[in-house]
C-alpha cells in the first residue's frame, strides 16, 4: 500500500452533501524544490554590484543575497523513509475523527484502543506522582521500582525468570518492538512475519534495512501459522520470527502445542530469534490460555518478549511498554533508546507500578473489561454469522473481528465505482453506512476487513445495522 493509495482511501469518500475533509494535493507544490523568493517580496533590496542587500526592518541588520530568486531547497528524503509505508490504521482513525468533528456521524471501529477509562488506582498513582515531584528523568532503562515489578509479574504470570538489567521500559510496546528489530537485524537479514500481521511489523523490518518475509495463513485454520510453511521459508538470512498472540488483527491465540512445534523448528536454526508480542495476553477468552514463547524448552535464550500497559489496563495515552530478554540483546536495545528517546515518562512509570499491583492478570479491573469485550465479541460473531457470504474465525483474544467479505467484491455501484477489494469496500462502507473499518490489505489479507470492538455494545449494534443495510444494497439476496 503506497502513500498515494492510502491518501486515496482517506480522501476520496464523499457522503452526499455532508461535510468531508479536504485533501492536500501534492501537485500544488513543486515536487523538487521550494523557492524562498516569494518571502522577500515587498522588502527593500539595494543593489551592490552582482549582490543585493536585504535590510531587516526589525533589527537593522543586513543580509547579503546573491541570485536570491534561484535559491532552492533539496527536498529529497532518506531511502529508509521512502521504503516505509504509512500506517493505514492511524490514517483511517484520524480521518474518521476529522469527519466526526466536521459533523458527520461516523461510527469509528478502526482504532485498537480500549474505550474504558484507565482504572482509578492507576490514574491516582499518576496524579500522586506529579504531586510528589516524580517529574524528572528516570534511568534510561526505566526505574528500578518498575523493572522489579515487571520481573515479578513475568515470574508469577508467565513462568519467566528475569533480573531488572534484562528489562528495558520504553514509550510503548511499539518502540520496544522497533528497537528489538534494529538491535538484532543487519542489512539483508530476513524477518519472518505471519499474515495477517499488525501493520507495523513489515515496516519495522524495512527500517532496519531487513527484508520482511510474509507467511500467509488462512481463515479456515484460524489464521495460525503452519510450522511446515515456516520451515520451508527459513534461509541463512533468517534472523527474526515475529509472533503475536493473542493476535492483532485476527484475535487468534496460539495453543501451546502449536508453539512447541514452532519452537522445535526455531531450535534447529542458530541465527533465528523470536520477538514475541504479548501485549494482548490478558484479553483472552476461556478456554483459550496464553503461553509465553520464552517459557518453552530452549527458547528463553532465543526470545525477546514485548509487552506493555496500553491494552489490558486501558493506558494507551500513557505510552508505556517494555521488553524482556537475554542481557546481551536487552543492553543493545537500551543503547539504542539512550540515543533515541531516553527513558519513558516518570509519571507513567509510577502508574505502571500501580497497574501491576492490581493483582494477578490485572485483577478485578481487567476482569470487568474482559467480560465486556467477550459480550461484544459474541454479539458480533452471531450478527455477522447471519449474513450471507461472510466468513468468520471466532476470535479467542484481543478485541478485533477479522472477517472475510470478499464475496461482496466485483460489484459496480452507481455514483461510487467498483467495489473490488478491501480498501474500496471500506470506502464504500464509510460512504454508505458511515462506519469506519480498516481494510485487510493493511494487514496482508485483502479478503478481509478488521472491526475493532473496543466500543460500547450499543455502538456496535448500531454499526452492525448500518453495515447490514449497506451490504444488502451492494448485493441484494437472491430470491429462492
Amino acid at each position: 500500500m503506497t502513500a498515494a493509495s492510502s491518501s486515496s482511501l482517506l480522501g476520496s469518500s464523499r457522503i452526499g452533501s455532508r461535510p468531508t475533509i479536504s485533501r492536500l494535493h501534492s501537485d500544488s507544490l513543486n515536487p523538487r524544490s521550494i523557492s524562498f523568493s516569494s518571502t522577500l517580496q515587498g522588502l527593500p533590496l539595494r543593489s551592490s554590484g552582482s549582490k543585493r542587500q536585504l535590510y531587516s526592518r526589525g533589527t537593522g541588520s543586513v543580509v547579503t543575497a546573491q541570485n536570491m530568486d534561484r535559491v532552492e531547497v533539496d527536498l529529497s528524503l532518506s531511502p529508509r523513509v521512502n521504503s516505509v509505508k504509512p500506517s493505514k490504521t492511524v490514517a483511517i482513525t484520524d480521518q474518521a475523527t476529522a469527519l466526526v468533528q466536521a459533523g458527520v456521524p461516523v461510527i469509528r471501529l478502526a482504532a485498537g484502543e480500549p474505550d474504558f477509562d484507565t482504572p482509578a488506582p492507576i490514574a491516582e498513582a499518576g496524579i500522586n506522582a506529579i504531586r510528589e515531584g516524580h517529574t524528572r528523568y528516570t534511568p534510561n532503562a526505566g526505574t528500578m521500582e518498575l523493572r522489579s515489578a515487571i520481573c515479578q509479574k513475568l515470574k508469577e504470570e508467565n513462568g519467566l525468570s528475569y533480573t531488572p538489567d534484562q528489562i528495558v521500559v520504553s514509550n510503548g510496546a511499539k518502540q520496544s518492538s522497533v528497537q528489538a528489530v534494529l538491535a538484532v537485524c543487519s542489512p539483508g537479514d530476513e524477518v519472518l512475519i505471519p499474515a495477517p500481521y499488525w501493520v507495523s511489523y513489515p515496516e519495522m523490518a524495512r527500517m532496519a534495512d531487513a527484508t520482511p518475509v510474509i507467511l500467509p495463513t488462512s481463515i479456515s485454520e484460524d489464521f495460525l501459522l503452519d510450522p511446515k510453511l515456516l520451515e520451508s521459508k527459513l534461509t541463512a538470512k533468517s534472523r527474526v520470527l515475529i509472533l503475536c498472540s493473542p493476535s492483532n488483527p485476527t484475535g487468534s491465540v496460539y495453543p501451546r502445542k502449536l508453539l512447541e512445534e514452532i519452537a522445535e523448528i526455531v531450535a534447529r536454526h542458530p541465527r533465528l530469534l523470536v520477538i514475541s508480542d504479548e501485549i494482548y495476553e490478558h484479553i483472552i477468552y476461556a478456554p483459550a490460555t496464553h503461553t509465553s514463547f520464552a517459557s518453552l524448552p530452549g527458547m528463553w535464550d532465543r526470545t525477546l518478549t514485548v509487552n506493555g500497559f496500553s491494552k489490558a489496563f486501558a493506558m494507551t495515552g500513557w505510552r508505556l511498554g517494555y521488553i524482556a530478554g537475554p542481557k546481551h540483546f536487552i543492553s543493545a536495545c537500551n543503547k539504542l533508546q539512550s540515543q533515541f528517546t531516553s527513558g519513558a515518562s516518570s509519571i507513567s512509570q509510577k502508574a505502571g507500578v500501580a497497574a501491576l499491583g492490581l493483582g494477578y492478570a490485572g485483577g478485578e479491573a481487567v476482569a470487568t473489561m474482559l467480560k465486556a469485550f467477550r459480550e461484544r465479541r459474541d454479539f458480533l460473531v452471531k450478527s455477522f454469522g447471519e449474513i450471507d457470504g461472510v466468513k468468520i474465525s471466532e476470535p479467542r483474544g484481543a478485541f478485533y473481528l477479522f472477517i472475510d467479505l470478499s464475496s461482496y467484491y466485483g460489484v459496480e455501484v452507481d455514483g461510487f465505482g467498483t467495489v473490488n477489494n478491501s480498501e474500496s469496500l471500506c470506502r464504500y462502507l464509510l460512504d454508505k453506512s458511515q462506519v469506519a473499518l480498516v481494510p485487510g490489505d493493511a494487514f496482508g489479507d485483502d479478503t478481509c476487513v478488521r472491526i475493532s470492538y473496543a466500543a460500547s455494545l450499543s455502538t456496535l449494534q448500531a454499526a452492525v445495522e448500518r453495515i447490514k443495510k449497506a451490504l444488502i444494497t451492494l448485493k441484494p439476496p437472491v430470491p429462492v
